[in-house]
């Protein structure tokens, strides 16, 4: 067993204890290439929207996360690289879509940066660039319930994944002058959109 799954395995069992809810399991790829993108407003996020999908993901984070040796040596054993933020950065989407034309999950917070407000950000491009030119769905993901994880998680964490999105469905009208940019904000209003479903008051 790798170092992922262990760690994704120790992490779902406190998650179950706060009393972690995941809905939309169901509406996560099988197999084949996905890029999961998911709002962003805390440090765990990754951790709790990584083991709230029945896969392995690769995540991009920011730069500075692996200056320090070992992190940055923990960081790329579990499969994750870095990117230079406020700039294109080759090296991390040659990365990116190493991992997916290796038929494997991307996971990305295309607001860039985490939200101090909780409010969705604008979404950045590159998702859409990385969607064109390895023709994997992006999956939306809303984590709610992080942002004061260790004081007010317990049983406010929840993860709600969305329908697969597919290229063919993000293309834009031809009046449309950014492409990409339309696209993108398509991805953070199905973000947006995503609620966990209604519970039945029934008795």
């Amino acid at each position: 067993m790798s170092l992922y799954q262990v760690l994704k395995r120790l992490f779902r069992l406190q998650f179950r204890i706060m009393r972690w809810q995941v809905y939309g399991e169901e509406n996560f790829p099988s197999e084949g290439a996905a890029i999961l993108v998911s709002n962003h407003v805390s440090m765990w996020d990754p951790i709790v929207a990584g083991c709230s999908v029945p896969r392995n993901v690769s995540f991009m984070a920011k730069e500075e996360l692996f200056r320090n040796p070992l992190l940055g040596k923990l960081f790329r054993t579990l499969g994750a690289f870095p990117v230079k933020r406020g700039r294109g950065d080759t090296s991390a989407i040659r990365n990116s879509l190493k991992v997916l034309r290796n038929g494997q999950v991307l996971g990305l917070f295309p607001e860039g940066t985490r939200s101090k407000t909780g409010d969705l950000q604008k979404g950045l491009p590159g998702m859409i660039l990385l969607m064109e030119k390895s023709k994997a769905p992006i999956v939306p993901v809303r984590v709610n319930g992080t942002k004061n994880f260790l004081t007010r998680g317990w049983g406010n964490i929840e993860v709600i994944i969305g329908k697969p999105i597919t290229p063919d469905e993000l293309k834009a009208p031809a009046h449309i002058k950014n492409r990409r940019e339309w696209a993108a904000e398509k991805v953070m209003e199905a973000i947006h959109e995503l609620k966990p479903p209604k519970k039945d008051n029934k008795s």
